[in-house]
């Protein structure tokens, strides 16, 4: 460590009197040596005696079988790497806090707690309270030095990672089960072996080579079932069969015919049924050709493809001669008080009242108003019917998503002849219910940080008129920076105070409010309807703006993964004045953009709008689990839809301010956002996006669309590089007063981006490389992630040429932008931080007065740590709470 340290010095000394640039480049060459240090320092005198340290593995030579599935059979992890070379940061942390920790001393000190712990709480046996008090004080030491005793202090838990040490047997293991993995998914041939590479300083790569060989196709498939009824509903089901003829054999897909047969027969009445009862009793592989292509001269008969015959079997259970089927028997639904704390034990009625029987069901309400209607619709076994699984399922999922009970548990007690006793036991939620949240927001603009925040009140009553409807009502009041339209003359000030403050209140009944026997097709699928009406104000110095708005929906599920959502009424009421500090001057420049062409003066109109759309959403990313997931939502909307009755005529005399006063709007408007998620690792995923969208109005004179539906690019959830809504559209360079004109600081050559930028069409996607870097209390992630995309009109502007959207010319106008992130993950909610600079502006193409035609459209060049915030391609800082996709 001496001589690095020399060299350091002579580096520092020698570049002394070196340019800014040299001083980069060597600063860059300064981190590169520092973390080749890190690993360098790397003391073996720790490790263990001639052991090495894993740092690599790979997987080759597989073509079929992904190299992700056959990576997870190896439990081992490498230490982590730094861009794949031999540099292992987090080991050398370990390696650092390793050399100041006593494991001894540390199991001393938790040892010694305890005991006082001990000694205190049978002093305070008999004080409950005080005992309360001893244990939340003790709670947290506790769980500290346990932590400190177990895995070490905290510079080896947060940053550092422990030695994983190469074992040979754990290679010789690792592709054992590769060859058996192998083998399971019809590769019955192939062979695994691995090699070694031998790193610097005692570290090794692990290479696993596959050969796979031929796989074995299913040729024929026979089931041999002993109970006749059995027999004729598994047969029905054939076109299920997750077992085709011609597809390579899958141990996986056998599974999965055995998991598929058990569902079909518990919904058909066989409660005992397991999957137990199902043997592949033969799996014979030989090498000839399929017989039905052989004789059908589709094959010749000395073909090398490789086929097995399965034979499967469903015995019966042991002593009998058929499967036992069973049926409904009596149906009690229990609502238990709100702190019972047993949801079997029998309950004794304080009135006959408790007690109301329906259709067959016996419901004990415990002195609760609960509409056994609607609980009838939501329980789905009936006295009488056969035993479903499916039915127990969708019973006990539709109960628990009302939202109104803290358990729900079915229980079946199995009587005489096979009638199994159903007891559903639930408790119910707190009627009324108060909550409070919060947050902290913040602005960064030309590198000056303005901060903001915003808390609300929400205020649920639950089973309000007796028919499990829930009732919610919340105020809400936010302080935030904004940029704004209008520069102040006065203080030549570009970031606004913006306050806002809403209220808005719901009901959701939960059942499809409609006046016909068509609701209850949807009783199965846990259906909603929400009524809500919202009143919103915005102040700012330059206007006022107030929302009133009305909406009537239909949700329902008819899976975990599938969400239908019909918006049958969305009305919204919008009025704007200009009675504020700035409000003149911003109505007058409102004004000239207008005579310029622009549309932005309709969202401060007073107006109506009124929409219904439908949404579809396939989701199956769950939260905490890093599997391959997708997620999908499309929505489809009509505003207006009614004013066709009307011509247009008629509609654009109604718009005119000397009638009612009110802008009417006609329009259509489709987005579909598809997610894709894949992981890497545990702790690592891939993720990617692709967000598009159009919006076109069709009122009188081609009509504008409502300023909300919009759509808009940059910022927090879109192109991290650009400030929120201002990117776009198309080519077009943000301006102040002359749309001709680009608008730049002539100080720093930012562009001045003061604008909203709506647009009719978007098209945006994103790629992010996910990951944990260490735990902090929470969850620390990083991402690195490349977002691309626009907005565009769908006409061309006479004063702003390349907003609109033309499959010719749009690829150049995507911009591009690039960056890093950093999450703190709590769990329960992530606070994320995400840096972006642009890599490729489609606005940096224009004629200038002074140099000519300008085209700096790659800006990547521009952007400098030296003028992280100040320079021409600034860092732009993005704060969010939840990840952006």
């Amino acid at each position: 460590m001496k001589e690095r340290y020399d060299i350091g010095t002579r580096l520092r000394d020698g570049g002394a009197g070196f340019t800014t640039g040299n001083i980069h480049h060597l600063a860059r060459l300064g981190l590169l040596l520092f973390l080749i240090s890190l690993s360098g320092c790397l003391s073996t005198k720790n490790l263990r005696p001639n052991a090495y340290i894993l740092t690599a593995q790979t997987v080759r030579g597989n073509r079929t079988v992904p190299g992700e599935s056959l990576e997870s059979l190896v439990p081992q992890k490498p230490n982590r790497r730094i861009l794949g070379l031999p540099i292992t940061p987090p080991l050398w942390f370990y390696e650092l806090g390793l050399s100041r920790y006593d494991h001894q001393k540390a199991v001393q000190e938790l040892e010694a707690k305890t005991n006082e712990f001990e000694q205190e709480s049978q002093q305070l046996a008999d004080q409950p309270q005080a005992l309360k008090k001893l244990n939340r004080r003790y709670g947290r030491k506790l769980k500290h030095l346990r932590l400190k005793a177990e895995e070490g202090n905290w510079l080896m838990r947060s940053l550092g990672e422990p030695p994983s040490y190469f074992a040979e047997a754990d290679a010789k293991a690792n592709a054992a089960k590769m060859q058996k993995y192998l083998f399971d998914k019809g590769f019955f041939n192939a062979q695994t072996t691995y090699a070694l590479d031998t790193l610097r300083r005692r570290q090794i790569r692990v290479n696993y080579l596959i050969t796979e060989n031929e796989g074995f196709y299913l040729r024929n498939i026979t089931y041999q079932i002993d109970d006749p009824r059995v027999d004729s509903l598994v047969r029905k089901s054939f076109d299920k069969s997750l077992l085709k003829t011609g597809d390579r054999f899958d141990f996986e897909n056998m599974t999965g015919e055995r998991v598929r047969i058990e569902s079909q027969l518990r919904d058909q009445g066989y409660y005992a049924f397991s999957r137990q009862y199902i043997r592949a009793t033969n799996v014979d592989t030989i090498r000839r050709g399929n017989d039905r292509r052989f004789y059908d001269k589709l094959e010749p008969g000395d073909s090398t493809r490789r086929n097995v015959d399965v034979a499967l079997q469903i015995a019966n259970p042991p002593g009998l001669l058929a499967h036992p089927i069973y049926h409904i028997g009596e149906v009690e639904v229990r609502i238990n008080g709100a702190d019972a704390p047993d949801l079997t034990a029998p309950v004794v009625l304080a009135t006959p009242m408790d007690t109301v029987k329906r259709n067959g069901i016996t419901y004990l309400l415990g002195g609760r108003d609960i509409s056994t209607r609607l609980l009838e619709s939501k329980v789905l076994l009936r006295p009488g019917q056969l035993y479903s699984q499916s039915d127990y399922r969708d019973t006990q999922r539709q109960l628990f998503l009302l939202n109104q009970f803290k358990f729900v548990n079915l229980n079946f007690t199995d009587t005489t002849n096979r009638r199994l006793r159903t007891l559903i036991t639930a408790t119910p939620l707190d009627k009324y219910e108060a909550t409070a949240e919060g947050g902290l927001t913040g602005l960064l603009y030309q590198g000056q940080g303005y901060p903001g925040g915003f808390g609300s009140l929400i205020f649920r009553v639950r089973n309000l008129f007796g028919g499990l409807e829930t009732f919610e009502t919340s105020v809400r009041y936010g302080i935030e920076a904004q940029t704004g339209f209008l520069t102040d003359p006065n203080a030549t000030r570009q970031v606004y105070k913006s306050q806002e403050l809403g209220i808005s209140s719901s009901l959701i009944f939960p059942q499809l409010l409609f006046p016909s026997r068509f609701r209850f097709r949807f009783n199965r699928y846990a259906p909603r309807t929400q009524i809500s009406l919202s009143f919103n104000n915005t102040f700012r110095p330059d206007f006022r703006r107030s929302l009133l708005r009305a909406t009537m929906a239909y949700t329902w599920q008819t899976s975990p993964t599938k969400q239908f959502s019909f918006l049958i009424a969305d009305i919204n009421l919008i009025n704007a004045n200009f009675d504020t500090e700035l409000g003149e001057a911003f109505q007058n420049q409102l004004e000239q953009l207008r005579q310029l062409g622009s549309t932005v003066y309709l969202s401060f109109r007073r107006s109506l709008s009124s929409s219904f759309s439908f949404a579809y959403t396939y989701n199956t990313n769950t939260p905490g689990q890093n599997r391959r997931a997708n997620f999908l939502r499309t929505v489809l909307e009509s505003g207006g839809t009614t004013l066709n009755f009307f011509s247009d005529k008629t509609v654009a005399r109604w718009s005119d301010t000397n009638v009612t006063g009110l802008q009417f709007y006609k329009f259509l408007r489709a987005n579909v956002d598809y997610r894709h998620y894949i992981p890497l690792r545990t702790h690592t995923t891939l993720a990617f996006r692709i967000n598009t969208g159009i919006a076109y109005g069709y009122g009188p004179n081609g009509g504008p669309v409502p300023y909300e539906k919009y759509f808009f690019a940059g910022g927090s959830n879109s192109i991290r590089a650009w400030l929120p809504r201002r990117l776009g559209p198309g080519s077009a360079f943000p301006y102040q007063n002359d749309p001709g004109t680009p608008a730049i600081n002539e100080n720093t050559g930012q562009f001045i981006y003061q604008f909203e930028q709506p647009g009719n069409v978007l098209l945006e996607g994103s790629a992010e490389l996910r990951g944990r870097l260490f735990h902090l209390g929470a969850d620390v992630n990083g991402a690195i992630f490349v977002d691309a995309g626009n907005v565009w009109t769908l006409s061309n502007s006479t004063n702003r040429p390349g907003t609109a959207f033309r499959f010719n010319t749009f690829v150049p106008q995507i911009a591009v932008g690039t960056g890093v992130g950093l999450r703190l993950d709590f769990s329960f909610f992530v606070i994320r931080f995400d840096g972006g600079v642009k890599v490729w502006d489609p606005a940096r193409q224009y004629i200038s007065q002074l140099d000519g035609p300008v085209d700096k459209r790659f800006v990547l060049p521009e952007f400098s740590f030296k003028q992280l915030f100040s320079g021409p391609n600034p860092l732009v800082i993005n704060f969010g709470i939840g990840y952006p996709f």
